[in-house]
Formats: structure tokens, sequence, C-alpha cells
């Protein structure tokens, strides 16, 4: 039930901000190994983007990739809150007197996201850039669906090629895992002390996924544009990425052609997907925890 719960919470936040991944991703891919200055902006900043996307693939453009998005939450989400939920419950990250252990707390945070990354990586996979030809950005691989694309890859480049990119994804997530969740439980914790809402309240949730917002962006930001390229790269007929040969190449080629800043391109869509998203996933998962607890004592 941790699992179905966890993944319930994040659909529920990704109705709300999968628009917001559509432009996150199309600003990362914006001038991929291009010099600042060298190649067409098509997008200024998140605002303009989201009226470009409109503009030109009209408003469902805004929602393209909801159903692999939807799956790919309760897939990634379900299985990585889910663990953390299991290590919480067995009390593995407080201390005997309640209080969180940081270093626990971390280190359960960042085996779930581990957990999470590799059950959800083929999904990803079909989650990334593809646009109308006069605003695309970065390689675009013209699946016709979630379904189609992935018997595609798999047929072209084997079952491992529903993986590519993992290497990516796992430090990626993992990353944002730890960071995210010990966060969460380290805020809820300093909230409640505080004695500023009742200890039970909705508001403590959503106080500390607003910090917790701010802590994964920052934390995660280049690892996304990574993970955002390794993925979204083209293949050769045996898999192998044309562009990056994996993480550590991915990340040096960045910095080489667009310096530091280039891992933090597209940080404010970054933001407005990842903050609204850790916010209302985490809001839903306590409170979904917290009524089937509720609902449980009561039957």
């Amino acid at each position: 039930m941790d699992f179905v719960l966890s993944g319930a919470a994040a659909c529920g936040a990704c109705l709300f901000t999968n628009p917001l991944e559509v432009v996150k991703t199309r600003m990362q891919l914006q001038g991929e190994l291009k010099a600042p200055g060298s190649y067409q902006v098509h997008y200024r900043n998140v605002f303009h983007a989201f009226y470009t996307i409109g503009r030109v693939d009209g408003l469902a453009g805004l929602q393209k990739g909801l159903v692999p998005g939807l799956l790919y939450q309760f897939c990634m989400n379900g299985f990585r809150l889910g663990s953390f939920a299991i290590i919480e419950s067995a009390g593995y990250i407080h201390s005997e007197d309640g209080r969180v252990i940081p270093g626990k707390s971390i280190a359960a945070g960042a085996i779930a996201g581990v957990i999470g990354a590799v059950m959800g990586s083929p999904v990803y996979l079909v989650l990334q850039s593809q646009s109308t030809s006069s605003i695309a950005v970065g390689h675009q691989h013209c699946h016709q669906g979630m379904v189609h694309a992935l018997v595609r890859i798999k047929k072209q480049h084997g079952i491992l090629g529903l993986w590519r990119g993992s290497s990516a994804a796992v430090p990626r997530v993992t990353v944002g895992s730890a960071t995210q969740l010990y966060s969460f439980t380290a805020a809820k914790e300093f909230v409640r002390d505080l004695q500023i809402f009742p200890s039970e309240s909705w508001l403590v949730a959503l106080t500390a996924g607003m910090v917790s917002s701010v802590v994964v962006v920052v934390a995660m930001t280049p690892f996304d544009v990574v993970s955002t390229r390794l993925y979204n790269q083209p293949v050769d007929s045996r898999g192998q990425g044309l562009l990056y040969r994996g993480f550590v190449d991915c990340f040096m080629k960045t910095v080489r052609k667009e310096s530091m800043l280039g891992l933090y391109k597209g940080i404010g869509a970054s933001y407005f997907r990842l903050g609204p998203h850790t916010i209302l996933s985490l809001l839903f998962w306590n409170e979904l925890r917290k009524f089937y607890c509720q609902h449980r004592l009561h039957s």
C-alpha cells in the first residue's frame, strides 16, 4: 500500500506540473554543445517558452507526454517514496527519542532514489523533446506514442536499450531523492518544534515541502541537464550515443562548451517544474499516508 499511495501522490502532482516538465526539457536542450550566441534562441525564458510552445504546438503541446509522464511518476516515485516510507516505518531514520538522524535519512533517501531511478528509467526515455520543426531543439526521435517508442527501442537496441541514459538517471535521482527526503523530514521536524501550526496540520507538510523544493532544485539541476541530454541524444545502430559516451563525458563537454552555467540551463524552468511538483507530491504523499493510517485505526 505504501507503493500505491506514493505513486498516486506523484500522479496527482504530475497532472498540474507536466506542462512545466515540457518547458524545462525544451530549455535544457536549447543550444546543446554550442557556444552562447552561436545558435537561434527559440525560448528566451520560461514564460516565453510557454507562449511559444502554446502558439506553435497548440495548448496540447504543453501536455505532451502526459500519459508516459503519469506512468513514470507512478513507477519511479511509487518505488522511491514507497521504499523510503518502509525504511522510515521500520524506525531506521529516527533516534530513540524520535529525532531525525541526518546521515541515515540521507542514506535512506539515496537508496530509495536508486530503486526509483532503475524502475522508472525505460519510461523516462520516451519523455524527451519532440516538437514542431520550427521550434525544435535537441535531437528529434519522431516516436508515434509511448508504446510505439518502447517497442521500437527494444526492437532496435534490445532490452538493455530501454535503460539507455540510466547512467545519468541514477545519480540524478539519487542526489535529488537524498536531498529532497532528508530536507523534507528535517523541515517537518523543525516546523513542528516551532509550534506555528498544530503538529498534524497539513500546513506542516506544505511548509516542509516548500523548503525541500528549493534545496532539491539547486542540488538536482546539473544532474537533470546531463540526464536530459544523455537520454535525448541520437544513437548509432548499436544503441551507442553519438554525442556523449556517458555521464562524465556529457558533464565535461557541457562545461567545456557552455561553461558551468550550462549545467544550470533552464534552472528557472526547473524550479517552476520541480518546485511545485516537490511541494504537491510530498504534501499529497504525507496526507494520503496519514488518511490511510487513520482509516486503518477506525476500521
